[in-house]
């Protein structure tokens, strides 16, 4: 875990731990907003019977349903590297404040890239419904 000058960044392991930290709180909140939008859907379904909005909305549920796998998936990593972590230190519990770990530059982009999807998607699923409310 750690590294060495001059190669790959490197940071410490309490800025590791917020990022978790803030990330799973994310996580929670965009899971909390795909059951919102997943009410919204249903109360769509009641109101209409015409079968291109339909199929619309159930293209919709469809991506709510990746979103929610998404989701997990992510939640799982993130676990999985504080988990790590958790056992380097406590596997090297002297100094730890001071040890440098290797960045997680790949989490944070699977984390920026899926905020990014999911504001797309919610705008997107905001006209939707505008349109058909």
């Amino acid at each position: 875990m750690e590294t060495k000058k001059g190669h790959k960044a490197s940071i410490h392991i309490s800025d590791l731990h917020f990022e978790h930290k803030l990330w799973k709180r994310q996580l929670d909140f965009y899971r909390d907003e795909l059951s919102i939008f997943e009410h919204r859907l249903e109360e769509l379904v009641q109101r209409w019977t015409d079968n291109s909005v339909l199929a619309q909305l159930e293209q919709y549920q469809n991506r709510f349903v990746r979103e929610r796998e998404v989701i997990d998936e992510l939640r799982h990593d993130v676990n999985e590297h504080a988990n790590q972590l958790a056992k380097y230190a406590q596997e090297h519990p002297v100094a730890i404040d001071h040890v440098r770990f290797e960045d997680q530059v790949d989490l944070r982009d699977r984390m920026e890239t899926f905020q990014k999807l999911f504001a797309e998607l919610k705008s997107d699923f905001m006209v939707y419904v505008a349109k058909y409310l």
